[in-house]
């Protein structure tokens, strides 16, 4: 089979696409023949040995995909030629996988395989930072930073099935677009942005702020908080980790908290599938929105992690792992 691996810590420039034995299997696991994959910001990481985990090289790269079942153990809920998303931290950006039951996720006939292919990482993150991590209450008020990029769709899809008002934070008019096509509320640009939230929300601020972002605006995302609010550290897609007064938090008794969705599964492995429970029906009724991403061929996975590093993709990025005709 054919996949895209990383052979040095070198950048995008260092992933090969080459022929590999496919996975071996004594038939407890599910075998899944992949459609596509999704490409993450932690992909890109790891090209440059970045990432928190560091794997011997050369490695597969993507942690996301979805496919069409192959076979799978006897006495397993899923059965040959069911459409499946699956998360397989081994490895994505390859033809077939094979994995534990618990990492594959039956979709509905309402989501694509290329859509659902770069689904999961996004919105279970999303969902836990809302969920988990903020506590949301129904009608509250969440500011989206990097809300054109895969993590900012998924929070806007998610928060607007789970009834939230958002803001979305956009650094052009093609990403304001782009956020709106998504179901934001409101789009702010990023220059000034707390301003405009306090002007949207009377003074008052927002109830929660979702940043994948970092960087230099940190100070003015806890400005825009309202009494109560909480601030969801997501990541640092711009680069500098930022630091916090924490004076700053008894002003208003907000709180700072962080959302590492892989990091949480260590200690509680069942959880993906208790979100699943809770989207699955979203998806199904058409209340949770999942928009096709920009697909690439495999052969060009590096030109897809470049767009990630120069911030020129908006939305989601899969990998096309159909064979070649």
């Amino acid at each position: 089979m054919r996949a895209a691996q990383l052979i040095e810590h070198a950048g995008p420039a260092a992933v090969r696409v080459a022929d590999i034995p496919e996975p071996e299997t004594d038939g407890s696991l599910v075998v899944v023949d992949l459609h596509a994959a999704g490409v993450s910001f932690p992909d890109l990481l790891q090209t440059t040995g970045a990432y928190q985990t560091i794997r011997p090289l050369p490695c597969t790269l993507g942690a996301e995909g979805a496919g069409i079942v192959r076979s799978a153990p006897a006495g397993s809920a899923l059965t040959a030629g069911q459409r499946v998303a699956v998360l397989s931290v081994a490895g994505a950006w390859q033809q077939t996988v094979a994995l534990p039951e618990e990492l594959v996720f039956p979709l509905p006939d309402s989501v694509s395989l290329t859509a659902a292919a770069g689904m999961l990482m996004n919105y279970f993150t999303a969902h836990f930072a809302l969920d988990e991590r903020a506590r949301y209450r129904p009608g509250e008020t969440v500011l989206v930073h990097g809300a054109a990029g895969g993590l900012g769709v998924a929070s806007l899809q998610v928060a607007a099935a789970l009834g939230l008002e958002t803001i979305a934070v956009v650094s052009t008019e093609e990403k304001a677009a782009v956020a709106k096509a998504n179901r934001a509320t409101h789009t702010v640009p990023a220059d000034g942005f707390k301003d405009r939230v306090l002007e949207l929300t009377a003074g008052r601020g927002v109830d929660i702020v979702l940043d994948p972002v970092g960087g230099d605006r940190f100070t003015d995302s806890l400005r825009s908080l309202a009494p109560g609010g909480r601030a969801v550290v997501l990541g640092f897609t711009g680069g500098s980790i930022p630091t916090v007064k924490v004076n700053r938090l008894l002003l208003k008794n907000i709180s700072v908290v962080g959302a590492g969705w892989g990091e949480y599964l260590r200690t509680v492995p069942d959880y993906p599938a208790r979100q699943w429970a809770v989207l699955e029906p979203l998806l199904r009724e058409g209340a949770l929105i999942v928009p096709e991403p920009a697909l690439h061929p495999l052969d060009d996975a590096a030109a897809a992690l470049r767009s990630l590093e120069n911030r020129s993709a908006t939305g989601k990025v899969a990998l096309d792992l159909t064979p070649r005709s």
